[in-house]
């Protein structure tokens, strides 16, 4: 041994550490080379299974420096118990072992979560179920992230006598303490378990269209404390998730994403309403990738002394072409108005007459049935 190290170096180190020191280099590279051929082994395996690709593509950096650490412990536990400083070696590789645990759970949550998303995508016409899905899983997660971190976080603590001493100490006045912790961190806990009630009972949920504050806008993202909603023109208004447990709010796709929009014109009391009818319908018969059909009525539903009130109900597969269908069905209507009847546009009129004049009378009309609003 004194021809292959230099006599400073075997003074500095003594024999033991040296021998222990080369039992933890070949713990490693036995270590290392075992991940790598189980790693191997498990791609190939799960070529044709999502999760489990997602799983080992997460569990790749934590074990990295896991395994190793493992190893380390394992050759710390046997050596001598009176070498120099290995009690507290041991005590560190023992953190960094539960360091290395904690980030291997954080991991493998964050796989499940993505696992559920690739097999649940958002961009189909029909994503309800995967928004209800993908809500549930994303709260969860983060709620599961919250509840590792403080489980790794205690053991490492713990880990230290003078901690332990203290938390056994302070079991007499749990009561009174949990009671002020409580109240300081009531906000947090209440985003919390109101996070849990919106994974479950889920009033929201991604991709959401809602009217929060008389503001339009889509469920962005959802966090462990506060949503994040997308508004039309693209600004960005963060709630705290308490506010759907607790107030009132609008969810236009709590069900389905199906609509029926209304578009309301005045006129004149001289329109003739059959035709008006009759060309409101075709405009809905040639936007049918906006609306759906299902609903195409145009009734009069208020009157003034000047002109009378029209409004038509036409459906759409969701809100964004509900607004669009609207638009459209508005600006025909006015050109069409404009175009054939531009006296029955909404005017102001004065008569003066001498005698009221009764119009003849040739016989009564018979009713026609006309189209009524769907019932709600």
């Amino acid at each position: 041994m004194e021809h292959v190290l230099p006599e400073a170096w075997l003074n500095a180190l003594p024999l033991p550490w040296l021998n222990t020191l080369v039992a933890a280099a070949f713990a490693i590279c036995i270590a290392l080379l075992g991940r790598w051929i189980a790693l191997v082994l498990l791609r190939r395996v799960a070529k044709s299974f999502v999760f489990a690709q997602q799983l080992i593509h997460r569990a790749e950096p934590p074990t990295l420096w896991l395994i190793p650490l493992l190893a380390l412990q394992t050759v710390w536990t046997s050596a001598p118990d009176d070498l120099m400083l290995i009690k507290g070696v041991r005590h560190l590789n023992g953190m960094l072992v539960v360091a290395g645990f904690t980030w291997l759970a954080l991991s493998c949550v964050k796989a499940i979560g993505e696992a559920v998303a690739i097999r649940n995508p958002l961009d189909i016409e029909d994503n309800l179920q995967a928004r209800r899905i993908q809500t549930q899983v994303r709260v969860l997660v983060r709620c599961l992230n919250v509840l590792v971190l403080l489980f790794g976080t205690g053991l490492i603590l713990m880990s230290f006598p003078p901690v332990r001493q203290i938390g056994t100490s302070l079991l007499a006045s749990a009561g009174l303490a949990g009671l002020a912790a409580g109240f300081a961190a009531k906000p947090v806990l209440g985003n919390l378990i109101a996070g849990l009630q919106i994974a479950i009972s889920q009033p929201i949920r991604l991709d959401d269209v809602v009217i929060v504050e008389g503001e339009w806008g889509r469920i962005e993202e959802i966090s462990g404390t506060y949503v994040v909603l997308k508004i039309w023109d693209e600004r960005r208004m963060v709630i705290p998730l308490q506010y759907f447990i607790e107030k009132p709010f609008q969810n236009w796709t709590r069900s389905t994403s199906s609509l029926i929009g209304s578009v309301f014109l005045w006129v004149d009391y001289a329109l003739p309403l059959e035709e008006l009818r009759a060309e409101a319908e075709r405009i809905c018969k040639e936007i049918p990738h906006l609306g759906d059909g299902r609903v195409c009525v145009l009734q009069v539903t208020d009157t003034t002394d000047k002109a009378m009130q029209l409004r038509v109900l036409l459906s759409s597969a969701d809100s964004s072409r509900s607004w669009d269908a609207r638009c459209h069905m508005r600006e025909r209507l006015i050109s069409f108005v404009a175009r054939q009847y531009p006296q029955c546009l909404p005017q102001l009129r004065a008569e003066m007459s001498s005698r009221t004049v009764q119009p003849e009378r040739e016989g009564h009309e018979a009713p026609t049935e006309i189209a009524r609003q769907p019932p709600v």
